[in-house]
């Protein structure tokens, strides 16, 4: 009986260890697979935060915000805060890959001890792990957001406020760092500007939770019949994320325009700000730049999904070649 429970224990901590692994593997692979997704659509991103912060008067067709980007600051121009944002979601996604695939393990380990049928997420389970998952990537990665927003939508605010662009290489300055912008940041608005919208990001919880939880059960259908292919992944992560991004657009367009509003601006909530934007510009307005915005997710989306898998996939092969080249003691 002895020998019975020393065995148990001891297999307990190899198992919580290949856990982790695994944790860590999936965290490793949607970080992967952001950096490579967010850099091949990164100009569409630069397009929508424009068109969202922009005001009604400065508004203009896609083709007619590429031109002036290219014009006043070149192709570069379009990569716009392109570190932070790699930065931002190689964060972004380890975190909530990790906390997702640690949720997903403990809700599969609770329906192995009650004997379900399946340790398959069930629909409110998948529910529940995106919300822990989305809350905690929230808290943390929000600053990570607020200055990309910021370096993002600069020119576009300064054009706003100019009734002309001056368009000669003479006048073009220097852009800040990302470095040199959070620096600013805390110099004029304090620590607590880098948490400015954090309460549409939490509300925004819901857009993960949507597209994780339609992809998973979508996934979870698919598996039945056969093996899920990085293809299927790359379509299923496309369709997951169309439908949450339209369902959330306007959250969105609220949360870009809080990351963008500065000290002297009035405070105002969320609430409010829906209200304004709907009062000024009208319910179109709520939608601005969703054009590029639904394009840029669902094409990133799909990518990630594609990567994240071909990645973990990789990652697994890896591992099981490792214990075997390693020398016995």
């Amino acid at each position: 009986m002895a020998d019975s429970k020393t065995s148990t224990d001891a297999a307990t901590p190899a198992t919580s260890a290949a856990q982790q692994g695994d944790n860590i593997a999936h965290a490793l692979a949607g970080a992967g697979g952001g950096l490579l997704s967010m850099t091949l659509t990164y100009p569409l991103i630069t397009l929508s935060t424009r068109a969202q912060v922009e005001s009604k008067r400065a508004h203009s067709s896609t083709y007619d915000a590429v031109r002036r980007i290219v014009q006043r600051e070149g192709i570069a121009g379009l990569y716009s805060g392109l570190d932070s944002a790699l930065f931002g979601i190689s964060v972004t996604n380890f975190v909530y890959y990790y906390w997702y695939e640690w949720t997903r393990a403990f809700f599969e380990r609770a329906a192995i001890k009650s004997s379900r049928a399946s340790s398959k997420l069930t629909t409110v389970e998948s529910i529940l792990a995106g919300a822990i998952a989305g809350s905690a990537t929230v808290l943390i990665t929000n600053p990570i957001w607020v200055v990309n927003t910021r370096m993002t939508a600069r020119e576009s605010h300064s054009s706003a406020s100019s009734s002309e662009l001056p368009t000669n290489s003479s006048s073009k300055s220097k852009k800040p760092s990302t470095i040199a912008t959070v620096m600013a940041l805390f110099r004029e608005e304090g620590p607590t500007a880098l948490f400015a919208g954090v309460l549409p990001a939490l509300v925004l919880v819901i857009n993960p939770i949507l597209q994780y939880t339609i992809f998973e059960q979508m996934k979870n259908a698919l598996e039945k019949r056969r093996k899920v292919t990085p293809r299927d992944a790359f379509v299923l992560g496309a369709l997951g994320k169309l439908l949450a991004t339209s369902i959330t657009y306007p959250y969105i367009t609220v949360k870009s325009r809080m990351h963008v509003a500065s000290k002297g601006d009035p405070q105002i909530g969320m609430g409010e700000s829906l209200r304004k934007v709907i009062r000024e510009e009208g319910w179109a307005g709520l939608y601005k730049g969703i054009g590029p915005k639904v394009t840029q997710s669902v094409i990133t989306a799909a990518f990630l999904f594609a990567f994240k898998d071909a990645l973990y996939d990789m990652s697994v092969q890896f591992r099981k070649k490792v214990p075997a080249k390693l020398p016995l003691k």
